[in-house]
């Protein structure tokens, strides 16, 4: 009986029904083109779009998109003309409408405008380092996101010390909370946290959540966001999830934000979901990370989130109604230069990328990094190489239990390369890796949602925090050896141990890498 409850939930789910309509529609569309033997109208379409083809391979040349991830659109175009020009039109032409683009220009201008009132700070970063103030900057001139000075930073090492500190963080709400995650999912975490907004919520506090459609479809019954409403919850859903064969489909909000009264704030890796803070088990042990940050850099947080609502929301919200209590701004006291980004897909320019490319290329004596998936293209694997081949320490925590065989097995497929180039690769044995850390020479450290594979870099909306010489650099640095004490190194000789089935595999997700 209880199967057959779960066989019936999931057939009547959302998502069943939602990939039925997808389904039906590919169908359709392949029955539409082999029926062409049948019509000479069909032949002529076939042969059309044996020409279509060819125009979206110069297209795909010449758009601005990582080489890689041309080469992974161009090889099914040209194999399967056909059918590998219908993929590319569905879900690889990412191109926005007029309107869409009017709309995030405007998001744009406006968090330019939002940053006008911060204290420049970019003197003091390159009196201090012009390395430094060179990456700061860039971030500035690129990400619209400035640096800021008496910023406190908590580096959170587990899931566990993250959600503690966050229910303690939302007990002390007074004038608003901003929620943006990539996963919400009923359970311990969640239930404990929904107390508290709605508890808030109806002490008049401004309460809002925006999650992905994607990312929660499998596990928010329909309709979620109307069930927050009524608890006070004002809720956004971003790009929801419809039977509608788009390229937009792959972009997803894979940012994890939370802001408290515009003083306190959180990113990271954590989503809201028990396997975060391992009340449930989920491909072993899992290992994640947060910075929580009180001070004047919460803004930019703060400036990210209400950008997202307007986009979602369609709405025009004034900032400076959410502001931080200058007061209270002004007594925290910390060293160091906090600055928080965000990364969007539609902007031709690949912020988290080029962040941690500057990292690596900087660095001096090391460069630690952990990451859940090694999945990067030849800029960033040029860096690492360079860095290590230059006697820079290199080393890379991947998970040794993997959440998606194919991603594991094409993660696994650029360990030799670098490898033999002096980077140490470590696995984390308990379990799966789900942090996203940068830390370089005991100056700098990345702690946000990036991961290093192509969606991260360059289809999804994603958000981290550069630090320069705050306390917790070094916190994420003697968190990376407590992880390195439970992971396995990857050596060379496993490497080459690998069967020639497996070496294939490897060779042929690798190929379509940028796809994953």
């Amino acid at each position: 009986m209880k199967i057959l409850r779960s066989f019936f939930k999931f057939i009547f789910s959302r998502v069943f029904l939602v990939s039925f309509l997808l389904l039906i529609q590919i169908i359709l569309l392949v029955a539409f083109v082999f029926s062409w033997q049948y019509n000479e109208w069909f032949s002529a379409l076939y042969s059309f779009l044996y020409i279509l083809g060819g125009f979206l391979i110069v297209k795909v040349i010449c758009d601005k998109s990582n080489p890689s991830y041309k080469i992974a659109w161009i090889i099914p175009i040209l194999v399967f003309p056909v059918f590998g020009s219908l993929f590319y039109l569905i879900f690889g032409n990412t191109a926005l409408s007029r309107r869409a683009k009017k709309k995030l220009a405007g998001i744009e201008t406006r968090m330019k405008t939002e940053f006008t009132h911060i204290p420049n700070i970019s003197d003091a970063i390159r009196a201090d380092d012009p390395l430094a103030a060179n990456q700061s900057d860039y971030i500035k001139n690129y990400a619209y996101c400035p640096p800021h000075s008496g910023t406190y930073t908590e580096y959170l090492p587990t899931g566990e010390t993250k959600w503690l500190k966050m229910l303690e963080e939302l007990e002390k709400a007074e004038r608003f909370i901003f929620l943006e995650y990539f996963i919400i999912e009923d359970g311990k975490m969640w239930s404990s946290i929904l107390e508290i907004l709605e508890r808030k919520a109806s002490q008049g506090v401004d309460v809002r959540l925006i999650f992905d459609d994607m990312g929660c479809i499998q596990i928010l019954p329909f309709g979620y966001e109307k069930t927050l409403e009524k608890k006070g919850i004002k809720t956004g859903v971003f790009n929801p999830y419809k039977p509608v064969l788009v390229g937009s489909l792959n972009n997803r909000d894979h940012r994890k934000i939370c802001v408290i009264d515009g003083i306190s704030g959180f990113t990271g890796g954590i989503n809201l979901a028990d396997e975060y803070i391992n009340a449930i088990e989920k491909h072993g042990h899992w290992k994640d990370t947060s910075i929580f940050i009180k001070g004047p850099a919460v803004w930019n947080l703060t400036v990210m989130f209400l950008s997202m609502w307007d986009y979602v929301k369609g709405t025009n919200e004034n900032y400076t109604l959410y502001r931080p209590n200058e007061k209270a701004i002004s007594e925290i006291k910390a060293k160091g230069v906090v600055q928080p980004f965000s990364d969007s897909p539609f902007d031709d320019e690949p912020v988290g990328e080029t962040v941690y490319i500057n990292l690596i290329s900087k660095a001096h004596d090391y460069v630690y990094i952990t990451t859940p998936y090694l999945i990067v293209d030849n800029e960033i694997l040029t860096a690492l190489s360079n860095a290590a081949k230059s006697g820079v320490d290199v080393r890379i925590i991947t998970p040794h239990v993997a959440d998606k065989p194919l991603v594991h097995i094409t993660t696994r497929s650029y360990y030799k390369q670098l490898v033999e180039d002096g980077v140490k690769i470590y696995e984390y044995t308990p379990g799966f890796i789900h942090a996203k850390t940068f830390v370089v020479d005991d100056v700098y450290a990345v702690v946000g949602t990036i991961n290093l594979d192509y969606r991260s870099l360059y289809l999804h909306f994603e958000c981290a925090t550069w630090l320069y010489k705050t306390d917790s650099v070094l916190s994420v640095k003697d968190d990376f050896f407590k992880t390195l004490d439970e992971s396995a190194e990857y050596t060379l000789e496993m490497c080459n141990r690998q069967s020639v089935l497996s070496k294939i595999i490897a060779a042929l997700c690798r190929l379509f890498a940028p796809l994953m």
